[in-house]
């Protein structure tokens, strides 16, 4: 069993934007959290492994995770001073800064996003609809506009699916609406009171399984994602408040490091071991479904747990555009990188 040291031994803290630095292992003084992930699927597995192999229990951190329900609600939960940590799009701590709370950024996830493809009913793509060029050209039996869904509106997905039908200039041709967790993403497509859902692997799988769904547009597509993107961007973050890092920097730093050896356990593991671990809070979904997006967001992750000026700069034109109504941070002002940095002297990769 690993010592447990005191709060005053155990780090050595230079407080300078938020940075920490820690001499050894850093233990957090009050042992309890709250981490928040925004809907049942593997995109937030660093969190999920964190809590279940032990790392935030051998970071001296008695954790309780909570499904927020949505990327923005997780965001809501966090700016509420509920959580401790929250996992989801990059944009939510700019929002939260935007708005006063002073959101940080404390490492990214990924390098694109793999929850960016467009499920489309089976029953229109039998139809003929096989472009989102042909889908804006389709109306609803009712004359309205395609509808199409994502988790919430401002999260991830809708971010991200805006952005690639806005440079293609369709955004305004069909309506987006927010439709919440797994269950009733996968029903309201099912249902057909949505024409188009917007998520990730798992999702697109068991739609096909089920016999109901059909892969439109992949814009998790490495290919694709360089044509309209250009590169590496940090898509999804954990991130929390300043203010919740000036109250207890070693208990951030506890979760950081925690997170970060929960990384790279899922870069030496199989799928199948990940989905073994994780699958607790993944079952919504089937376990070939869910094995299939781990595969894929092993092809994504940022195992160095950095964000550069060239990433965070293919990432403005996304984040800051009327769309997210998102004013301009720079990388200062979003990235508090010094808790990974004290993570990876404890733990190299």
């Amino acid at each position: 069993m690993a010592k447990h040291f005191t709060r005053r031994s155990a780090l050595t803290i230079i407080a300078c934007s938020g940075a920490s630095v820690a001499a050894g292992r850093a233990w957090a003084e009050d042992k309890t959290g709250r981490v928040i992930y925004p809907v049942a699927v593997p995109v937030y597995q660093t969190q999920f492994v964190a809590d279940r192999i032990g790392y935030f229990r051998e970071a001296g951190l008695d954790c309780k995770l909570i499904q927020g329900g949505s990327g923005v609600k997780t965001r809501e939960i966090i700016a509420s001073s509920q959580g401790d940590i929250g996992i989801g799009d990059i944009t939510h701590p700019m929002q939260l800064s935007n708005h006063g709370r002073n959101g940080r950024v404390l490492m990214p996830v990924d390098t694109r996003s793999s929850s960016v493809m467009f499920i489309i009913r089976k029953d229109l793509k039998d139809q003929g609809i096989t472009t989102l060029e042909a889908l804006t050209e389709w109306k609803r039996p009712d004359g309205r506009k395609p509808i199409v869904s994502v988790s919430s509106l401002g999260g991830t997905n809708h971010v991200w699916a805006s952005y690639y039908m806005e440079t293609m200039g369709l955004d305004q041709k069909v309506t987006w609406i927010g439709t919440g967790n797994v269950d009733t993403m996968l029903g309201s497509l099912k249902t057909k009171q949505v024409d188009v859902l917007v998520s990730s692997l798992s999702l697109l799988n068991e739609s096909i399984d089920q016999g109901w769904g059909a892969l439109l547009f992949d814009g998790t597509d490495e290919a694709i994602w360089n044509k309209y993107i250009g590169g590496k961007v940090p898509v999804t973050s954990h991130f929390t408040l300043q203010s919740t890092i000036d109250k207890d920097p070693p208990k951030m730093q506890a979760f950081v490091t925690a997170l970060w050896r929960a990384t790279q356990w899922v870069k030496s593991h199989s799928p199948e071991e990940i989905y073994a671990a994780i699958e607790p809070y993944v079952g919504s979904t089937s376990r070939s479904a869910n094995i299939l997006e781990i595969t894929a967001l092993q092809k994504v992750a940022d195992y160095d747990a950095t964000i550069d000026a060239a990433g965070f700069a293919r990432g403005e034109k996304v984040w800051f555009r009327e769309m997210t109504g998102i004013k301009p941070l720079t990388i200062a002002e979003v990235v508090s990188p010094g808790f990974i940095e004290a993570a990876r002297k404890a733990y190299p990769a």
